[in-house]
């Protein structure tokens, strides 16, 4: 007797439906499972408040830490002209340029401030390549030469310095450009847009010459009030000559160039044929151009402002203590000759051992 055919095509179908029915369920079941997972294991959100923030665009892309004081940082922050979200891939170009001589050492600034653009200038050597036209008026012929060159040119911002790294006038207690300028605010210069780096008011303010009073008169010493006012009426045609002429010494400065560019070129060619041209010394030519810098930049005759304001502004140092208006404790003494002792900082004046008076940093 045969056996029915209980296994049909309908069943077949049937069961290949039940099949694939159940192997999707499963796998949604195995997907969602994976999915809570997952979530119950991320991290939270970060705050806003806890995010790293943007790099600042005005830094020079060194490792040092943010110099600026807490309430200064608070205002420049509200004067910058870069704050929307891409301001941090901005490239601000800053440079230095440095009147040396044959010895003299720059080298120092390569290591810490590689990022900076390097112009150093010999002017006593005819083979360097760059040199100005005449070894003349000191570092001011080395100083305009680089304002006409590069006029249409210029970087952001530039640092017009002495070549070595120990010099007497370095406002520092060692008298070390380092910390010198590894303090120096670039966001208060991009503000100001002539910055001296010098604070203290020992030699140039707040009165280093009386043009008028002093026409005239020759001194023993390099001092240049008596060449002044003739200079002045060539330097600035048209312009009153100031009763008194201060700023702190001695042809360290900073300037934007947008600063540079608010007067045309020719006055910078003008201010260096006179250079050329002069029958004065060249130390009473350089002397009259390194006190007339600020006026060429915008300032006032007499620029000295008070050191309590001048250290926290330009170098960011504003828990000094400073009884009098041109200087602050243990920042600056001046030193008892022009040159420095071999072995400076570690050994002192009479040749004895001596320890930092105050860090690199």
């Amino acid at each position: 007797m045969p056996f029915p055919r209980r296994f049909t095509a309908k069943t077949a179908l049937v069961a290949l439906l039940v099949f694939l029915f159940l192997a999707l369920g499963f796998h949604l079941r195995a997907e969602l499972w994976t999915t809570a997972t997952a979530s119950s294991k991320a991290p939270a959100a970060t705050p806003a408040q806890d995010r790293p923030k943007p790099a600042d665009p005005y830094s020079d892309g060194g490792n040092e830490p943010d110099l600026l004081p807490h309430a200064f940082n608070q205002t420049q922050a509200q004067t910058q002209p870069n704050t929307d979200k891409n301001a941090s891939s901005i490239e601000r170009r800053t440079a230095v340029v440095v009147a040396s001589r044959m010895g003299e050492d720059p080298t120092w600034l390569d290591k810490y401030f590689p990022q900076w653009e390097k112009n150093v200038y010999r002017v006593d050597d005819s083979t360097a390549p760059l040199r100005p036209p005449k070894n003349k008026g000191r570092e001011s012929m080395v100083y305009l030469t680089y304002i006409i060159d590069h006029y249409d040119k210029l970087p952001d911002n530039i640092l017009f310095i002495h070549p070595q790294r120990y010099q007497w006038h370095n406002d520092d207690p060692d008298y070390d450009g380092l910390p010198m300028l590894r303090h120096f605010q670039i966001p208060y210069l991009e503000q100001e847009g002539y910055v001296n780096i010098r604070c203290v008011w020992v030699l140039g303010c707040p009165a280093e010459i009386r043009p008028i009073q002093e026409a005239g008169e020759h001194r023993a010493d390099i001092h240049a009030g008596g060449a002044y006012k003739a200079a002045f009426e060539v330097l600035f045609p048209g312009q009153e000559v100031p009763d008194v002429v201060g700023v702190s010494c001695c042809a360290q400065f900073a300037a934007t160039n947008k600063k540079v560019r608010e007067r045309p070129k020719s006055d910078y060619e003008r201010y260096r044929q006179w250079l050329l041209d002069t029958d004065l010394d060249d130390g009473i030519s350089g002397r009259i151009l390194e006190y007339s810098w600020h006026i060429i930049f915008g300032k006032g005759p007499v620029n000295c402002p008070s050191a309590d304001e001048c250290y926290c502004k330009v170098f960011a140092l504003c828990e000094l203590e400073c009884k009098e208006n041109g200087r602050c404790l243990d920042r600056y003494t001046l030193p008892p000759f022009a040159t420095l002792p071999a072995g400076w900082p570690f050994i002192g004046w009479e040749g004895e051992s001596r320890n930092r008076s105050a860090p690199e940093e």
